[in-house]
């Protein structure tokens, strides 16, 4: 859990990063910005931190593993150990990035690096450096008073309620690469990958929100891609199998793992082909490997539960919900009409 509202805002410095493919140079600052009026205070700390939930945690990593040569954590830890070079290691970071955008789409930006205390993350307090990167300005209107009248004029401006881009690297685990969070509001995979790959080169930290959230999606993609390869069945036993999948999830602190396959899938083949693809898919997306039992983390559970479907369409006429008990539900083919159907047993209607 990340708590920051006692948290300060020490020193912020800015730059301009522009997209080295496009040939646009990049802006350095001579000094920090001065950030000592109270209510600019709150507006930076409104931008920098509301956007951080601090479920999913990061570590820096190199390919040889030796992090001094990750320029980003390097960089932090020389920062962290001396902050009266602040400025101009954020300097050194801001060319790192613009260095990074080797692709014509990466939107150019404004580069906010700043120094922050007294953050609480599970109940220790931490100091942060953090790396906010604003790309979408918005056009805003100014009403201003002049010689008794007033004057309509236009600004584009950033606005302190969307982060499109933003980094916090805590003062903890120095030697395993620090606890970094990422916020990247892009849907776009190069963007992405330019950001959290190719600038920061981080890697998940596999704790228990780690293991729910890609156990679900694990447990997803075999049900929805995997299971009717060598099995046959319908649409709705599927669905029958991820609500099976999330309520298991919903229902206990711990995951067991041979117990969570025995609870989903009612035979032993079934299960045997769920263990090889557990396997599968943890080498197909670089994933270390899953712990047997971990802790279930609710907060992973509440975000992925949105994109866990349990509807069931039928060409544009309807959509069955299905919530459980699939055994009410009776699927079959009207040799008559030429059509299949769907029977349904239930004992009220609302």
């Amino acid at each position: 859990m990340l708590e920051h509202s006692l948290s300060k805002i020490e020193i912020v410095s800015a730059h301009y990063t522009g997209n080295k493919a496009n040939g646009q140079e990049p802006q350095f600052s001579e000094h920090p910005l001065d950030v000592s009026n109270d209510e600019l205070r709150n507006l930076l700390q409104q931008y920098f931190l509301d956007s951080f939930e601090g479920n999913e945690f990061f570590h820096f990593d190199f390919s040889n593993g030796d992090l001094s040569l990750n320029p980003v954590c390097h960089f932090a830890k020389q920062i962290f150990e001396d902050q009266s070079a602040f400025h101009q290691h954020s300097v050194d970071i801001a060319r790192h990035l613009h260095e990074q955008t080797n692709h014509p789409k990466i939107k150019s930006g404004d580069l906010y690096v700043a120094y922050i205390t007294g953050i609480v993350l599970d109940d220790e307090v931490l100091d942060a450096i953090g790396l906010f990167k604003s790309e979408n300005k918005q056009p805003f209107l100014k009403l201003l008073a002049q010689n008794g009248d007033f004057q309509l004029i236009s600004e584009d401006g950033t606005a302190v309620d969307k982060l499109d881009k933003g980094c916090l690297i805590f003062n903890s685990n120095a030697e395993a690469g620090y606890r970094v969070c990422i916020v990247d509001k892009s849907n776009r995979a190069f963007e992405a990958q330019y950001w959290r790959d190719f600038f920061l080169n981080v890697q998940p930290l596999a704790n228990d929100y780690f293991h729910t959230t890609h156990y679900i999606k694990m447990a997803k993609d075999f049900v929805v891609n995997k299971l009717d390869d060598n099995f046959a069945v319908s649409k709705a036993e599927k669905i029958d199998y991820l609500n099976k999948s999330l309520n298991y999830f919903k229902e206990n602190d711990t995951l067991v793992e041979e117990e969570f396959a025995k609870i989903v899938f009612e035979d032993e083949e079934k299960q045997s082909a769920f263990a090889q693809h557990k396997n599968a898919y943890q080498t197909q997306h670089n994933l270390p490997e899953f712990e047997d039992n971990f802790s279930i983390s609710t907060a992973s559970v509440k975000k992925q539960e949105r994109v866990m479907r349990s509807v069931l369409k039928l060409d544009k006429n309807f959509h069955i919900y299905i919530h459980g008990n699939q055994e009410l539900i009776e699927r079959g083919f009207d040799e008559e009409k030429g059509k299949k159907f769907y029977k349904v047993y239930f004992e009220e209607e609302s």
